[in-house]
């Protein structure tokens, strides 16, 4: 293809590459500048910082480069950095030809967004909305959001049926008959050829960029989800730390693994092109693909939850790769069991920490030079910690938690750096949430003595290190150990009431695809193998009183507990 540099990886890989050929609309052209009109008096000392900068300076130097490539559909398609500058450019002028105005919201349901950029282009919102819920999840979330227009991929269509606002369906083949492609094509036509220019610069770094939700309500809330509000600085300052901090660079390829609507997949839409890096996009988690990219694509870094991390490990194709790969952790702490089934395939664990309201990450566990020569226990026990605030945000701090009856004013009070003082997990500045999008009541709660409370309970060390201990004092960790047994493939653990001793622990398995059958009609004597298997590396008091094989683990700490609760 004459107008990229193909890497010779996905050249190889995927014959459909070769024949590819991008919309007309999305061939930039000659000469193009890539500077939007600044705003009237703006000063020549100042330039508003904006993610949107990251892609056109990507595609003014280099303007062949790979920039995305979704090879693993009936459809594959490749972008350059300057024709996927091109397409978000046509995606902006098609948000003004819809009558889009600054600040009205765009709803997104897809596993793939190039719309992160766009709409920057057009100072609108994206709101990504979570292709997993159900239909009346959905359209409470439009209702709320306010979309104006929605965008929807094919296979999620019947999310929005009834929908109020106008629907445009993103058939994912990148043809010029595909409706999305037809509004790339139209707002092109729209832009009159007025480029980069016509488009105005969003002059207030505090304008919201992105709108994502969160199911769990901060401490001493109770209701729906909260929709949190996010802005172009802040998004600007985390995907810069996201992509410093994991040592993403123009020669990094990036796997989305995570989906972009987590919390805007935790900046890296943006992160990979202010690094410049390539990146391939997947429709779902499937580990044969992953892998196939991991072992032939150049992979370098991708995000996942440990629970994706276990099935990497446990996959048939898993290897040891030749060259090494940056896996960026969060959700929970990576066990040493996880750490060193990834080190033996030369995946290097990068543990991050964050919030929907804090951008996703924004705390990171710096990696000490002498923690190398330590035995992997003592390793995997240091990289457990959530560690110290990204270069681009303020310290995170931890504090008392609040007292009943103490004002929200109330200043906030450090918890002593011993490592075993209790408190919360407090952040502030720019890369934390602006508001909960029409709630300011609960934006005041959670924002008790000028800080976002997070709810989330930890130690100071005297290092300066983080560490969560508990989210609440029902949960029990000791899934680590559990799964270390060949058959498991994933394993939660947490507390359920027990007559005589007040609580014990209940594990959820899912067992390995390969050893399911062994244990099909004899699931209680995989219970005795289990126990077995804990005793001889638990305390009494962490083994599992009982046992449950489960297909698919629940996604949150408080649904595990609703599952005891039924169970109970």
């Amino acid at each position: 293809m004459a107008h990229i540099q193909l890497a010779e990886e996905f050249y190889m890989a995927n014959e459909a590459l070769k024949s590819f050929t991008p919309t007309s609309a999305s061939i930039p052209p000659p000469g193009v500048n890539y500077r939007l009109r600044l705003p009237s008096g703006t000063p020549v000392h100042l330039h508003a910082l904006n993610p949107l900068a990251f892609v056109l300076r990507s595609a003014q130097i280099y303007s062949n480069k790979l920039a995305i490539v979704h090879p693993d559909v009936r459809h594959p398609v490749i972008y350059s950095y300057a024709v996927w500058a091109q397409r978000i450019q046509n995606f902006a002028y098609g948000l003004l030809e819809a009558g889009i105005q600054p600040g009205d919201r765009i709803a997104f349901i897809a596993p793939n967004m190039s719309a992160y950029h766009g709409v920057l282009g057009a100072r609108a919102i994206i709101c990504a909305i979570n292709t997993r819920l159900t239909h009346g999840e959905v359209a409470y979330i439009l209702e709320h959001s306010g979309a104006k227009l929605i965008f929807v991929d094919h296979e999620s269509a019947h999310l929005v049926k009834g929908a109020k606002a106008p629907v445009i369906v993103v058939n994912d083949t990148g043809k010029e008959d595909d409706p999305y492609e037809q509004f790339l094509t139209s707002g092109r036509k729209f832009s009159n050829e007025r480029g980069w220019a016509g488009l105005e610069w969003e002059r207030n770094e505090d304008a919201g960029c992105a709108l994502n939700y969160t199911y769990v309500a901060p401490p001493h809330q109770t209701g729906r989800e909260r929709f949190v509000v996010d802005v172009v600085i802040g998004s600007y300052l985390a995907a810069v730390a996201n992509a410093y901090d994991t040592g993403m660079n123009r020669d990094s390829t990036y796997l989305w693994i995570l989906p972009m609507f987590h919390a805007s997949g935790w900046t890296f839409p943006w992160a990979v092109t202010f690094a410049s890096a390539a990146q391939i996009c997947l429709r779902s988690v499937s580990y044969p693909h992953i892998w196939n990219h991991l072992i032939n694509s150049g992979v370098t870094h991708y995000c996942g939850a440990p629970t994706v991390q276990i099935g990497l490990i446990n996959a048939p194709m898993a290897r040891r790769l030749e060259k090494p790969v940056f896996a960026i952790i969060a959700g929970s702490a990576p066990t040493a069991h996880l750490i060193g089934e990834l080190e033996k395939r030369n995946i290097k664990p990068v543990h991050v920490y964050g919030l929907t309201c804090t951008y996703g990450p924004s705390t990171v566990c710096y990696y000490q030079p002498d923690w190398t020569s330590r035995a992997l226990d003592e390793r995997a026990r240091l990289l457990a910690r959530q560690g110290h605030a990204f270069a681009t945000a303020e310290e995170v701090r931890v504090v008392f938690p609040l007292k009943e009856g103490e004002s929200l004013d109330a200043p906030l009070v450090d918890v002593p750096k011993d490592g075993q003082t209790m408190g919360e997990i407090v952040f502030r500045g720019n890369i934390v949430m602006k508001e909960y999008f029409k709630d300011p009541e609960a934006t005041r709660k959670a924002f008790r003595g000028g800080y976002f409370n997070s709810g989330d309970l930890a130690v100071w060390h005297p290092d300066g290190y983080i560490a969560i201990m508990d989210r609440s004092k029902d949960i029990i960790i000791s899934g680590g150990e559990l799964s270390t047994h060949p058959d498991v493939l994933e394993v939660s653990v947490v507390a359920r009431s027990h007559p005589k001793w007040g609580e014990r622990p209940m594990a959820f398995v899912i067992l390995h695809p390969q050893k399911a059958e062994k244990w099909a009609g004899r699931h209680s004597e995989f219970e005795k193998d289990l126990k077995e298997h804990a005793r001889k590396r638990l305390p009494g008091f962490a083994c599992p009183e009982w046992v449950s094989i489960v297909p698919e683990l629940p996604v949150s700490i408080i649904v595990l507990e609703e599952v005891v609760r039924v169970v109970t």
